[in-house]
């Protein structure tokens, strides 16, 4: 039977080939199908109808052309699938990305958008294989939505502009307090036929979310947008009138001109890309996995999300990663495995090779209507307003996340709300380790009765000072080190034999072990005889590393092998009993 505790304490380890293995090789290794490829087939024509209107709405609103959120969504969505851990990921331009971006635009064109987003690839690359994707699920959940929300309204604020067809005298600023200063002295400027557009948009994605779910609400959306537009000959801005159209072709592949200096410059950008790519891409599979029963590899997720960052750039693309939207309509699609991923590019490119024409009609307050809803649906408002009201800490890191977000800059966000989380962690952690006096010594060691209640502290127990049992309890580390240390200096110089048990302790980090090294060392200065009781084969071996070993501190495994050790040493008088200090 210890033996078969011990084989699942310690599971075996995954080998590389395991961890990297792309789903696909996995999914046709099992064996695939006609009927499995008929049910990709439908399900990438699915979320590629999807995809469609949203890609390029969401290259516009980053401030690149439309076309480019086409050759995103073809080429590094391709890529996701055919490399990627999770069977129903689906890779694209994403609206977390829109306004890291624009910024990058701003600042340094959009070669250094694709010079950045190959930076990008290369560290999601380097990550995947240092085997980091494992460590993506530590943010903590007050992060991911404050970010989420502070994101939705980044993006909701930066498609006003479109959304009511607002004529500004100069360039949208991309704060968001200029931004609305600037929307709001040209309020005078609505073009109501864009306003109606974008109501029709609206109404019809709402509408058929309600009435038929299985619909795609965003394409007949647009198409309605699109007709009614074309039949009134309404005078509003289409893509057509603000970008030319877009090609019926993918361009051929072609490195961005770059020099060290550049790379120095477009860095930060790249770090931010490469940070958000992970983090939206293992959500979404995580979702997926949800949703599925199955589990992704996230450390070839990484991987192949850094293919897709490289791929994407060097056919005019920009950032990509996987789309929690997409991939739950993948799912809900009837999806079986990466060929689906691979189809709703394939489809893409043949839309795009067909109706190319088409899109120059395309109102732009349309599509604006169509990231406007996006945006309110990613906002995950229910969540945001339980973590509110779940306690002070939490409330703490999901508003100083979403204010940053919004006001200063996504990855100080993130960065900053990590901290905060860790720091609220730290604390909690800490209140959970205690130090407990007054034990009962018992034959088992046991504070507890038959039905697992702690037994009172017994008073006719406190009548020897010689000897006190403590036992400490929870995560023994740095953020309780000082604590619990304080407790055990101030009792070391009062008996002459002290033990503690360390049965209830999981972990023990250097800082702890150093204060149990000061403690014993007091102890020793002071005559008082040392036992340590319980301490797991680690716990065990940190304090030896530090120094808590004979003679200054005793090891057994038991309080009650201890105490018979103490009555052994002491003279008859002074062991006829044990105390125990509460």
């Amino acid at each position: 039977m210890a033996t078969a505790r011990s084989k699942i304490a310690q599971p075996r380890t995954a080998s590389f080939a395991e961890l990297f293995t792309p789903k696909l090789i996995t999914v046709l290794r099992e064996g695939y199908g006609a009927g499995d490829l008929r049910a990709d087939v439908i399900a990438g024509l699915t979320v590629a109808i999807v995809a469609l209107p949203l890609s390029m709405a969401i290259a516009i609103a980053s401030g690149v052309t439309p076309d480019r959120g086409l050759y995103t969504a073809i080429v590094g969505g391709f890529c996701v699938s055919l490399f990627g851990g999770s069977r129903f990921q689906v890779g694209g331009p994403a609206g977390a990305f829109i306004v890291l971006v624009a910024l990058t635009v701003e600042r340094h064109g959009v070669d250094g958008v694709i010079l950045a987003t190959m930076m990008a690839g290369a560290f999601l690359i380097a990550a995947g294989l240092l085997r980091l994707g494992t460590y993506i699920k530590f943010i903590p959940y007050p992060v991911t939505v404050g970010f989420t929300a502070g994101i939705a309204v980044i993006i909701f604020a930066s498609q006003l502009h479109d959304l009511f067809g607002i004529t500004l005298p100069g360039k949208e600023p991309s704060e968001l307090l200029p931004k609305l200063e600037a929307l709001g002295r040209a309020v005078g400027s609505i073009n109501m036929a864009a306003t109606l557009l974008a109501a029709i948009t609206i109404a019809v994605m709402v509408v058929l979310k309600k009435l038929r779910p299985g619909w795609p609400g965003i394409l007949i959306g647009v198409a309605a947008a699109t007709v009614a537009a074309w039949a009134l000959a309404l005078p509003v801005e289409t893509i057509g009138s603000r970008f030319g159209g877009i090609p019926d072709t993918l361009p051929l592949p072609a490195l961005p001109a770059f020099s060290f200096a550049k790379m120095q410059a477009v860095l930060p950008d790249a770090v931010a890309f490469a940070l958000l790519a992970s983090i939206e891409s293992l959500l979404s599979a995580v979702v997926a996995d949800g949703m599925t029963g199955r589990r992704h590899r996230s450390n070839c997720e990484l991987v192949a999300q850094g293919v897709a960052n490289i791929a994407s750039p060097l056919f005019g693309g920009i950032c990509v990663t996987g789309l929690i939207a997409r991939t739950a309509t993948n799912v809900r699609a009837g999806a079986r495995g990466p060929i689906a991923g691979m189809m709703h590019s394939a489809f893409l490119l043949l839309f795009m090779l067909i109706a190319a024409p088409l899109a120059s009609y395309i109102p732009l307050s349309s599509l604006a209507a169509v990231l406007v809803v996006v945006a309110w649906t990613m906002a995950e408002k229910q969540e945001f307003w339980t973590l509110l009201r779940s306690s002070w800490g939490d409330a703490t890191v999901l508003l100083a996340t979403f204010l940053l977000t919004v006001f200063r800059d996504l990855t100080e966000g993130i960065l900053v709300g990590f901290a905060l989380g860790a720091v609220l962690f730290i604390h909690r952690m800490a209140e959970a380790t205690g130090i407990e006096a007054g034990l009962p010594i018992a034959a088992d060691d046991r504070a507890d009765d038959a039905n697992g209640a702690r037994v009172p502290y017994d008073s006719r127990l406190a009548t020897d000072p010689d000897v006190v049992v403590y036992r400490i309890t929870g995560a023994f580390f740095f953020g309780a080190a000082s604590t619990v240390g304080a407790v055990l200096d101030s009792i070391a110089d009062r008996h002459k034999a002290f033990i503690i048990d360390f049965a209830a302790v999981p972990l023990l980090d250097s800082t702890a072990a150093n204060a149990m090294h000061r403690m014993a060392l007091k102890a020793k200065r002071q005559g008082v005889r040392l036992f340590i009781t319980g301490a797991s084969p680690a716990v065990r071996r940190t304090l030896l590393t530090y120094g808590v070993r004979p003679p200054l501190a005793k090891y057994r495994e038991s309080i009650s092998r201890a105490v018979a050790d103490v009555k052994s040493a002491m003279a008859p008088a002074q062991t006829s009993n044990v105390t125990a200090l509460r």
